[in-house]
């Protein structure tokens, strides 16, 4: 059984808007993003939202909850916003129906072209490919455990909470 893909939005997929000078949304990436990573693993891309995670609520993790559950496939990757990935770890872990499911980001957007998305996607794909049934965040090549893992904004990266000053 194949990979699902849920897009949610952040920085992934954000774009520059020329005619307001704000970053917004038009459409996903992943799936660009997974051809020009030659990508052969069975995907199944499904976009739930795009929007900046700060703007997610409870109503949004509910969502991303309920679609997960629902999917038929046990190995799921999530697309997110950095700022509040930890917070749907959080709420996929109380009921993640012993499912796999891997969330990941970017702190630069794909369309400026040197973007940590492209290698963040890959990572989240290996990675959900190994790991037992549980919740994790994949950022920078590395995997976390859902609840030692904190965005440390001084640095600009993920880092274990069991390791953090």
């Amino acid at each position: 059984m194949g990979i699902r893909v849920f897009v949610t939005g952040g920085t992934f997929d954000k774009e520059y808007d020329e005619l307001h000078g704000t970053l917004d949304f038009r459409e996903t990436h992943v799936p660009e993003m997974l051809r020009l990573g030659r990508s052969r693993v069975d995907v199944v891309v499904t976009k739930l939202m795009l929007m900046d995670s700060l703007d997610m609520t409870d109503d949004d993790r509910g969502l991303i909850v309920r679609e997960c559950l629902a999917c038929d496939e046990s190995r799921i990757v999530i697309t997110h916003g950095t700022d509040t990935m930890v917070d749907t770890a959080r709420a996929l872990a109380q009921q993640h129906g012993g499912k796999t499911i891997v969330i990941t980001g970017a702190m630069i957007p794909y369309a400026f072209g040197s973007s940590d998305g492209l290698f963040n996607l890959g990572s989240a794909l290996s990675f959900v490919q190994i790991l037992p049934a549980g919740v994790y965040v994949a950022m920078n090549g590395q995997w976390f455990p859902w609840d030692d893992v904190r965005k440390n904004r001084a640095t600009g990266a993920f880092e274990r909470l069991s390791q953090a000053d």
